[in-house]
């Protein structure tokens, strides 16, 4: 049985910079892909950490540059997060206390399940499993503290 580690405060665990390593899977193809980078959590001036990924992604063998801004904002209780894309439209909430955290974001037609897990201090995991007509993926992503 796996242990899960719990968080207190999800916002002062997330700062900081993390060794991101995730692979991609299109079920109704079979192609897989993979991102390594970086994602670094750096303070907002409302309290909140601002989200910033960059890596590389292969997919088909291509290597291409990517990346992504997310917001972290203070959460509805205490020790959680409001996820918001760069935009300012609402992601997911997210709530570590117990080290595990189910969230779902429908995209249209389809539906993103993500599962956060927390593994210890310097170590976690997101699974986004997703469902519907325009889209059947499986990301998982591994996200190691760096320094």
């Amino acid at each position: 049985m796996v242990e899960f580690w719990p968080v207190p405060d999800v916002l002062t665990y997330l700062a900081g910079s993390w060794r991101v390593e995730r692979s991609v899977r299109d079920l109704a193809s079979g192609e897989e892909g993979e991102f390594s980078g970086t994602t670094v959590f750096g303070p907002l001036d409302d309290g909140g950490l601002l989200h910033h990924e960059s890596g590389t992604f292969v997919w088909r063998e291509v290597p291409r540059p990517a990346e992504r801004t997310l917001r972290f904002l203070p959460g509805s209780s205490p020790g959680t997060a409001d996820v918001r894309f760069a935009d300012g439209r609402f992601f997911h909430d997210l709530d570590l206390t117990s080290g595990r955290y189910i969230a779902d974001h429908p995209c249209s037609a389809d539906l993103y399940r993500g599962e956060f897990t927390v593994r210890d201090a310097d170590h976690w995991r997101t699974v986004w499993r997703v469902r519907g007509p325009a889209k059947d993926l499986v990301l998982g992503t591994d996200y190691a503290r760096e320094g």
